[in-house]
């Protein structure tokens, strides 16, 4: 793939369609783009007559062909102006300085393309006018995120000071993040690291691979809490907080997160909807349960923890009763 650019105008992408992708439909081609975020957004592209196929401008309902050369212009992204919406936050801890919050499953982080509203971003904003600006319009605050279909708990600084002092803690591994994850199988060690580097995927640059694009080091450490006739439960740590790295590295010991439409097993990835194997779950098992850091003004160490969501917490009963 090569990309060039002209700051005052569309970013152009320029694409080649590979054998795995012959006779799909071009909207779906296109949301393999990393800055594609959906096939509504790639339709918005093609309806404006951004897109083109062998120099030719095709419908959404054209099927792309192994070898064509497939051109996209994406518009440089206006001003954004982030709308207060009020959402219901789950606060957890509060005071002038931060905020720990439980962003519950299905709820994105921050507004992106194709997505201005009903983000936790959108949430902060109508619950306070007080939070950092370091991270920008779109990411005011925001210290770490969380994937869309993850549980738990985030930390939201409210000043710059504060946001510094948060990510400087981050960067040097001063924070502490637990999950609680269910995988596929039944691991035969107590406890484990798996030390394997992550990046962007070479064909889909949505998701990441070992050994990836631009890869960074990752480091992930687990405990057994309890093993399951197929199944075992984590207290999953991170060193390192690479995009999707539990979910990769779960996958990549071929002990894949339940639920996880991308990176788990076929059953997991049918019908664009996941079923866990039968467990009745709609998304990945991965639950940020606890956060332990330094208060960003005063120093005193505090420890966060959250209760599993009542969808996971259901799938662990179900499987306690099938032994």
């Amino acid at each position: 793939m090569l990309t060039s650019r002209n700051d005052s105008g569309p970013k152009l992408e320029h694409l080649i369609v590979e054998k795995e992708d012959d006779g799909k439909r071009l909207d779906l081609f296109l949301t393999k783009h990393v800055r594609v975020p959906s096939r509504s957004f790639a339709q918005n592209l093609i309806s404006l007559g951004l897109v083109q196929v062998e120099e030719r401008a095709v419908n959404k309902h054209y099927h792309v062909k192994e070898g064509e050369k497939v051109v996209l212009q994406i518009p440089p992204p206006a001003d954004l102006e982030v709308t207060p919406e009020p959402i219901e936050l789950n606060i957890r801890y509060e005071d002038d300085d931060l905020l720990v919050l439980s962003k519950p499953a299905g709820m994105v982080v921050h507004p992106a393309f194709g997505r201005a509203t009903g983000t936790l971003v959108n949430a902060l904003l109508f619950h306070t006018d007080k939070l950092s600006g370091i991270g920008g319009v779109r990411r005011p605050g925001i210290i770490h995120r969380l994937d869309k279909d993850t549980s738990g708990l985030m930390i939201v600084a409210k000043n710059d000071q504060s946001h510094l002092a948060l990510s400087a803690q981050l960067k040097k591994r001063e924070i502490k993040r637990d999950y609680l994850a269910l995988v596929h199988g039944v691991w035969n060690v107590d406890s484990g690291t798996i030390d394997a580097p992550i990046g962007r995927g070479f064909k889909d640059r949505k998701k990441m691979v070992i050994a990836g694009k631009a890869n960074r080091e990752a480091i992930t450490n687990f405990n057994v809490i309890q093993r399951f006739r197929n199944h075992t439960l984590l207290d999953v740590g991170l060193d390192t907080g690479r995009t999707h790295q539990i979910r990769v590295h779960m996958a990549y010991a071929k002990h894949p997160v339940a639920g996880d439409r991308d990176y788990g097993i076929r059953q997991d990835r049918s019908a664009g909807v996941s079923t866990g194997q039968g467990l009745g779950l709609t998304r990945q098992f991965l639950h940020a349960y606890r956060l332990e850091f330094k208060h960003p003004r005063t120093g005193k160490k505090l420890v966060l923890e959250d209760e599993l969501p009542e969808d996971l917490q259901s799938v662990l009963e179900q499987l306690k009763v099938e032994g």
